[in-house]
């Protein structure tokens, strides 16, 4: 039915930004009244996005008319937020998570190259594009939205047709699937190996190297802290932006929101030496705002009617991804971080992140953590492989996989 008859009609960047914000809204009621998307932790975004871009696909397909969108301030709100997750990453933090953060890294950086192979090889097994499989690997599912959809945007300029929907639609499926699976995985371990809850005095241990240290606090929406985090949120943006143009023009590719990332983590630890402070509490506000900005704007544009042919190796490698993930908490994750209660936890908490995203792990074990009683040690160093190495290490082991995958087509 695509005729000439087919008519388009493209809403500017402040446009999108109105129904961005709009789908949020959608998404909030939605949240609020259906108990599915509330206990599995859906992001207003995914939820308010799906709801416009079936309705961008009704349009299309009953009056003819295709919606494009101008996403100038997308790809602005991508860096800002990349760049939020940067200032959160500080050397001081790292530090106490010790031997046990150490082996989650090294542990997650085998599990970003094991998903990756499952992807790639399901798709060549099928016979479709192994850049589909990428997709269906550490790029949507360990990366989430905001990895998946500029990855995306570099695979289509590569002659991948559909990867950024493809993308968005792996990110969504691993969003429901991560927090759907983290606590049966914990259960089951806890059962097998008759853990019933946290040790208390390695409790007190955590909470007291936890403890942070005393600073004058500001309210985190006072003027002077909102000034603060824009002025350095726009350094971050613009100084990620010239080194990415300096490396590009050494040859050295790599994505925009990297760059933005590292300006934030250098800007933090700098800061944190010379004893400035900048408001995290104001930071976290301005990540969360353009990262559900951003993942709206991104799913109001999905083309919905472009995932029809590929909706059958999406639900095979999603299946596969899904068996790898439990087999890898359970005999991995699991074995190498103590074989104890903060271990089952952990693993949980791995089990959303390498599925869904940061904020899923959290839900996982924070519902443990409330059934069975705390671990702080997980609340530790989870987040921080989440925030701050994970990110650097996909895009290390995604660059590796498209050379790979260059190479071998051409």
């Amino acid at each position: 039915m695509e005729t000439e008859a087919m008519t388009a009609v493209t809403l500017r960047p402040l446009d999108v930004l109105i129904v961005s914000i709009f789908a949020l809204y959608i998404g909030l009621f939605l949240n609020s009244r259906v108990a599915f998307l509330r206990k599995n932790f859906i992001p207003p975004a995914v939820s308010g996005g799906l709801v416009c871009s079936l309705l961008v696909l009704l349009f299309r397909d009953l009056f003819a008319v295709e919606i494009e969108f101008d996403m100038k301030l997308r790809d602005i709100l991508l860096l800002v937020f990349f760049s939020t997750v940067g200032l959160a990453a500080k050397i001081s933090t790292l530090i106490v998570g010790g031997r046990i953060l150490v082996v989650l890294v090294v542990i997650a950086g085998i599990f970003l190259v094991l998903q990756d192979v499952t992807g790639v090889s399901l798709a060549v097994l099928m016979g479709v594009h192994p850049g589909m499989g990428l997709m269906g690997g550490s790029v949507s599912f360990a990366g989430g939205h905001g990895t998946a959809i500029p990855w995306g945007a570099e695979a289509e300029n590569a002659g991948f047709a559909g990867a950024s929907d493809i993308g968005i639609a792996f990110a969504t499926f691993g969003l429901i699937a991560g927090g759907m699976l983290g606590g049966p995985v914990a259960r089951l371990l806890m059962r097998a190996y008759r853990i019933s809850g946290p040790d208390p005095e390695g409790v007190a241990a955590h909470e007291a190297a936890l403890q942070p240290k005393q600073t004058t606090r500001r309210d985190p929406g006072d003027l002077l802290s909102i000034l603060t985090a824009l002025l350095v949120l726009a350094i971050c943006v613009v100084l990620g932006s010239l080194v990415n143009e300096f490396l590009s023009n050494k040859g050295f590719l790599l994505p925009g929101f990297l760059t933005s990332m590292l300006v934030g983590i250098i800007i933090t630890n700098l800061a944190d030496i010379a004893d400035i402070e900048i408001q995290p509490a104001t930071i976290e506000k301005f990540g969360e705002v353009s990262l559900n900005v951003f993942l709206s704007m991104s799913l109001i544009n999905m083309k919905l009617w472009t995932l029809a042919e590929a909706a059958a190796p999406i639900f095979l490698v999603l299946v596969a991804q899904v068996l790898v993930m439990t087999a890898f908490a359970v005999f991995v994750v699991f074995q190498f971080t103590g074989r104890n209660y903060d271990a089952c936890v952990i693993s949980a908490g791995f089990v959303g992140l390498g599925l869904g995203a940061t904020p899923v792990a959290i839900a996982n074990m924070d519902a443990l953590a409330r059934r069975f009683g705390p671990s702080p040690l997980a609340f530790l160093v989870i987040p921080l492989v989440g925030a701050f190495f994970i990110d650097i290490m996909n895009a290390a082991v995604i660059k590796g996989f498209i050379e790979i995958i260059t190479r071998w087509l051409t």
